[in-house]
This record gives structure tokens, C-alpha cells and sequence, in this order.
């Protein structure tokens, strides 16, 4: 086992899945050389040639049309969107082209991309830089949406995602990067997408929630367990397919439940979860299930950031909230 950073754990399976497979390609704006402006490349057009891992220009439809065509031809793409906010420029050839290829060509085509991209608060970034616009992917069929929350995991759905033959939208949190280290394998494995973690036992309330937000519930629980109230914690690391099982499973034994997340209230995967949850485990509920994410606003900016996102505190009045319905 090597100790690594999420950051770390990223790059390692880039480069495993580079040595395994000659079809496997990096490309986006300054991945090459310099590494990505994170990094997370760093090293691996040293390693493999300007031809596997290569810079574009500034020009993020140039970059999902690429991989697009690339994909058509059979290559694995794995094109990085220096920002989230960048994504927007791209929309066609991620949501339209790469997402409906299976659907249009009758099965004859598919897109086997990873579209990589940083996103996230808490890290006072600049404007476009930080929005969680993962509820624009989850709502676009054919497309896996991927989040993970800690270095194992990020490498191991990292692999999966690239061998996958659907197009995978990969979404990295700024604040996660360099945050802990964690122990990783060395070589090959995959995490399997779609399938969520229980990431804390417990009895009382259950937590649903992803990405920096596992950390922060994981906080939360770990002071409500203070006052004797046991959380459960599942850290969904897929969006999309959703894994409502084990939702379900949870809600089961602890009859309330909470979603968390920090992208804005309206539209989220919070209310697709409850959505799920009402149709599929309404009978188990004995309070509404409540969300906790950010406001309906603009992501503000730098300094008053840590204001608008979600935090311990609001987790911790949530679930009181639901203990006491």
C-alpha cells in the first residue's frame, strides 16, 4: 500500500490505465508539460509522449469535440475541463454528441470518456471557478456522473471510468486535493460505479450525501454521537446510476433520513434522492426527509463563501430537526 493524496491517487490510475491499454489519451489546457494548473497530470507526458498526453487550446468545445471523434475511432479519452464553470462551452459535445452516440448510432458507437474536471467551495477560488453544476449531468441520459470522496476511491472509480464504454463526467473538489492522505494500492483495481459506501454505522438518522460533504457529515456525526445519536453516513460516490438500495436499506433501520449537499437546493441530487426515497421507502419514513445544501443564489464570492455553504452546524440542527417531527 502507498500513502497518497486524492490528487495522487488520480494521476496514479491515469498512468496505470496509460501503460495498460495504447488506446487510453490525456488532453485538455496545459496538461501536458506543465502538469495541469492542480498538477494532477504532472509527469505523465515525461512519461508517455506528447502523442498519449497532450495540451489543447484554449477552447473547451474544441476539447469534447475531440474526444468525441476520438472516441468514434477507439480511443479512450480522458479530457480534462481546467474549471467547472468551463464546462458550459462544451455542453454540446458532453450532453448531446458524447451522451446520445450509443442511442443515435443503434448501439453501433458509444463514447468511452472520462471528462475530468475540478470543481468545489471552501477553496476561495474566483467566479466559474468552484459552482457544483453536477445536477446539469445527472439529468442527461447516457451520461455516468462520478464524485468521489477520498484518494481509494477516487483511483479506483478513476480505472473504472476509464475502461467504461458509456461517457463518464468525473468531478474532482478543489478542497479534496491535497486535503489527507490515505492508504492506496499500488498497480490495478476498480471501484465499482454505481454502488455506494456506508461510510459510519448507524441507528438514528441516516446521512446521504457525497464529495467534501461525506467530511463534513462525518464531522457532524461524530459530535451529534456526543449527545448519544447515532448517525449512519452513505457517501453516494456515484450520481449517476444511483444506487437507491442501499438508501433504502439504511432508512430501514434508522426511519429518518437527510441529504447534503453543496450545490444549490433547487434541483439537485438531494431532490432526486428523496424523490427515490418517497416512491421506494415512504412506509419507513417517520419524519420528512430534509436537505441541506446551499442557497438558491450565485456561488458568491471568496469572502463570504463559507457563509452560504453547508456546514457542521446546519447538518447537526437537520437532523435534530428530523429526530424531533
Amino acid at each position: 500500500m502507498a500513502q497518497m493524496n486524492m490528487l495522487e491517487a488520480i494521476r496514479d490510475a491515469m498512468r496505470v490505465e496509460l501503460k495498460r491499454d495504447p488506446n487510453v489519451v490525456l488532453f485538455g489546457e496545459d496538461v501536458g508539460k506543465v502538469g495541469g494548473v492542480f498538477r494532477v497530470t504532472e509527469g505523465l507526458q515525461s512519461e508517455f509522449g506528447e502523442d498519449r498526453v497532450f495540451d489543447t487550446p484554449l477552447a473547451e468545445s474544441a476539447i469534447g469535440g475531440l474526444a468525441v471523434g476520438m472516441g468514434l475511432q477507439g480511443f479512450r479519452p480522458v479530457a480534462e475541463i481546467q474549471f467547472v464553470g468551463f464546462i458550459y462551452e462544451a455542453l454540446d459535445q458532453m450532453f448531446i454528441q458524447a451522451a446520445r452516440m450509443r442511442y443515435r448510432s443503434g448501439g453501433r458507437y458509444n463514447s468511452p470518456i472520462v471528462f475530468r474536471t475540478p470543481f468545489g467551495g471552501g477553496v476561495k477560488a474566483a467566479e466559474l471557478h468552484t459552482d457544483s453544476l453536477e445536477g446539469l449531468a445527472v439529468q442527461t441520459p447516457g451520461m455516468k456522473v462520478i464524485i468521489p470522496s477520498n484518494p481509494y476511491d477516487a483511483k479506483g472509480l478513476m480505472i473504472a471510468a476509464i475502461r467504461d464504454n458509456d461517457p463518464v463526467f468525473f468531478m474532482e473538489h478543489l478542497n479534496l486535493y491535497r486535503a489527507f492522505r490515505d492508504e492506496v494500492p499500488e498497480g490495478e483495481y476498480t471501484v465499482e460505479i454505481g454502488k455506494a459506501k456506508v461510510t459510519r454505522e448507524g441507528s438514528d438518522v441516516t446521512i446521504i450525501t457525497y464529495g467534501m460533504m461525506v467530511h463534513t457529515s462525518m464531522k457532524a456525526a461524530e459530535e451529534l454521537e456526543k449527545s448519544g445519536i447515532k448517525v449512519e453516513v452513505i457517501d453516494l460516490r456515484t450520481l449517476l446510476p444511483l444506487d437507491i438500495d442501499t438508501i433504502v436499506e439504511s432508512i430501514k433501520k434508522t426511519n429518518r433520513a437527510i441529504v447534503v449537499q453543496e450545490a444549490q437546493k433547487t434541483s439537485g441530487i438531494a431532490a432526486e434522492v428523496i424523490a427515490q426515497i418517497n416512491e421506494k421507502a415512504i412506509l419507513h419514513l417517520e419524519a420528512p426527509v430534509l436537505r441541506v445544501a446551499g442557497p438558491d443564489t450565485v456561488f458568491p464570492f471568496a469572502q463570504i463563501e463559507d457563509v452560504w455553504m453547508p456546514n457542521v452546524g446546519r447538518i447537526q440542527a437537520a437532523v435534530k430537526k428530523v429526530l424531533e417531527f
